[in-house]
């Protein structure tokens, strides 16, 4: 054969999938699952929640339907806070494996995708043979020894007749859409731990000052008290119980020393550091501001946002996939081949006339029998297709769930703040009255000690209470989406794979 025409049949060949493309892909076409109907997310409106102009216990309003900023935490307005962030973002490595475990996925759809295009490979076999005098010579020229070259074109290709790889590439595809949404619940999972972090130090830290004034205080007051005891003017009573309170409020300043420690070796990590190596800032509530208005999406918004709800989504999609795969496997294979090249004895005869070879080939399987394997597993399939799609609607029941629980938290949270800012505030008046009282001689001691420790507990509970509004509002951006899509690096459309 010429080469003109083993070229021929090559290009006849491999225009043989452009016949094929009409074939149908059997199996489920999938269709994106419809938005819930829930109009709100708690069962009464929302409305502004209770606040004064004192810093950190303003009045909080919700902008129902409004987006949420890419840089959500920058509402808190701290500059050491956002540079943490901008850090985390960069060296956290649970992070970088997420993003390396994306790109793994994205590189196994676009091996995938070669099973539409033929497989093509080329070889080349030189040998040196003697044959037996005994049978016929194998070459023309009668030789029994001989060398022997041969150069070939080998082509396969297996048409996609009935979808089978159509329908593994979307389901690879699926897959790598669940990683990377993987990866996205990863960045706003750091996000907000560096920011409730961050707020948790500042609680600890100014529970840390609180409890330390309150140990100066009491022990200038029992060095007064044994003076005065020495003196004859207090008694032993008033001693021991000023030794019992300051030994009691001292014994609370350790643990919280050891949660500072705890939060500062977890700021580290989060911002891929060693904890020897623990960022410098030092975090005040004080320092922070309460981000006043607050953006609520909608609830038919929701499900195209959170990370986890579309994670879910993508499953489902690999689900439905997977179930042509399984029906595909039980129709018939089909594999066409070629083959082209030439053999001569000597390499300079190589592609003259009379040395060329070629071939065509077409092989059809269909199973037969395989003892129900193929059927099962077609029904398998689909069982994993109605798990999935129960998973899905669990995953978006739990979303609508945590915004709701994070919504009522921020209303109930922002009565806290009022019910312990009023109670420090008598407390305050109470332990002013009850130090007036002790020094004028009005009162005993124990009223005074009693004053004391209810002021202390009051500002450790405003603390707290002010602290736990913070992180709420970080975990009301987290709940709804994170604002993740708004970073270009993030929200970019499906890459090629």
């Amino acid at each position: 054969m010429s080469l003109n025409h083993q070229s021929r049949a090559l290009r006849i060949f491999a225009a043989l999938p452009l016949l094929l493309l009409a074939a149908c892909a059997v199996g489920p076409d999938f269709k994106k699952p419809a938005a819930p109907e829930a109009g709100d997310y708690t069962a009464e409106p929302l409305r502004a929640t209770a606040g004064t102009d004192l810093p950190g216990r303003q009045v909080q309003h919700f902008a129902k339907g409004s987006d949420i900023s890419a840089d959500w935490w920058t509402l808190f307005h701290s500059a050491p806070l956002n540079a943490l962030i901008d850090t985390s973002l960069t060296n956290n490595h649970d992070l970088k494996a997420a993003q390396a475990a994306l790109s793994a996925a994205r590189e196994n759809v676009l091996a995938q995708r070669g099973v539409y295009y033929p497989s093509v490979a080329a070889g080349f076999s030189a040998s040196r043979q003697r044959q037996s005098g005994q049978i016929a010579p194998t070459l023309n020229s009668n030789a029994f020894l001989y060398n022997l070259f041969t150069p070939q074109v080998s082509v396969s290709y297996v048409p996609d007749v009935f979808g089978l790889n159509r329908r593994t590439v979307e389901s690879l595809q699926a897959q790598a859409e669940g990683v990377r949404y993987q990866m996205i619940a990863v960045y706003t999972t750091l996000t907000a731990n560096v920011v409730v972090t961050a707020i948790q130090e500042g609680s600890l830290q100014m529970q840390i000052d609180a409890t330390r004034q309150l140990i100066d205080s009491y022990a200038s007051t029992l060095k007064i008290l044994k003076y005065q005891f020495g003196k004859g003017y207090a008694g032993g009573l008033d001693v021991a119980a000023q030794e019992t309170q300051l030994a009691q409020v001292t014994a609370t300043l350790p643990p919280l020393i050891k949660q500072m420690a705890q939060l500062r070796d977890q700021m580290a990590v989060l911002t891929g550091h060693f904890p020897n190596q623990a960022p410098a800032q030092n975090f005040d509530l004080s320092s922070l501001q309460l981000p006043q208005t607050i953006p609520v999406s909608l609830p038919s918004a929701l499900v195209a946002q959170r990370p986890d709800v579309l994670q879910a989504e993508a499953n489902l999609h690999d689900a439905s996939a997977k179930i042509g795969i399984a029906r595909a496997n039980r129709l018939p294979n089909v594999v066409l081949s070629a083959n082209a090249g030439s053999s001569a004895a000597v390499l300079n005869q190589l592609f003259t006339t009379g040395t060329g070879f070629w071939g065509l080939g077409a092989d059809v399987t269909a199973p037969i029998f395989q003892g129900g394997a193929l059927l099962h597993q077609e029904r398998a399939a689909k069982a994993a297709y109605t798990q999935a799609a129960e998973q899905y609607r669990s995953t978006v029941l739990t979303a609508f769930q945590n915004v709701a629980d994070t919504l009522t938290a921020l209303e109930q949270d922002a009565e806290a703040v009022k019910a312990a800012a009023a109670a420090a505030d008598a407390a305050k008046v109470s332990l002013d009255l009850a130090q007036h009282q002790w020094h004028a001689g009005y009162s005993g001691y124990i009223a005074l000690l009693s004053a004391e420790q209810a002021d202390q507990q009051s500002k450790i509970n405003l603390v707290q209470a002010q602290a736990t509004r913070y992180a709420d509002t970080a975990a009301l951006f987290q709940a709804l989406g994170g604002g993740w899509w708004h970073r270009s690096n993030l929200a970019a459309e499906k890459h090629e794979q």
